[in-house]
């Protein structure tokens, strides 16, 4: 596969990444809303967005991909439960250890639902 062929790849599963952190984000608060914690949704759907539009196996875009999703795992804890003594987001990411160890579980699973979804897969090749 040609190094532009891979850049394109990596450009769409990253655009794919972002949309599917937006909905996945916009997914969290509405089902948080209903008094459900679904804080994995994120991160996974960014993976899953990145997965998409691509048809190659890439870990350049399944760490940034991962990355992201750890971002958007805590951005929108944040968002939906900032700490009560300072709701800034500097204080939220220097006192993360204070938060919940599902909390924190389902923010690390989301990075690496993140990571794995969005590695791809090669299209057309064989599977063994």
């Amino acid at each position: 596969m040609s190094e532009t062929t891979r850049i394109k790849n990596l450009l769409a599963g990253v655009t794919g990444g972002l949309a599917g952190g937006a909905l996945g984000y916009l997914a969290f608060i509405w089902i948080a809303r209903q008094g459900f914690y679904a804080l994995v949704l994120p991160g996974a759907l960014a993976g899953f967005g990145a997965s998409l539009f691509v048809s190659d196996r890439s870990v350049r875009r399944g760490v940034v991909c991962g990355v992201l999703a750890l971002g958007l795992g805590l951005f929108s804890e944040w968002r939906f439960a900032p700490f009560i003594k300072d709701p800034s987001f500097g204080y939220f990411l220097v006192h993360i250890g204070q938060l919940r160890p599902i909390t924190l579980l389902m923010i690390a699973a989301g990075a690496g639902f993140g990571y794995w979804l969005a590695l791809g897969r090669e299209r057309g090749a064989s599977t063994r």
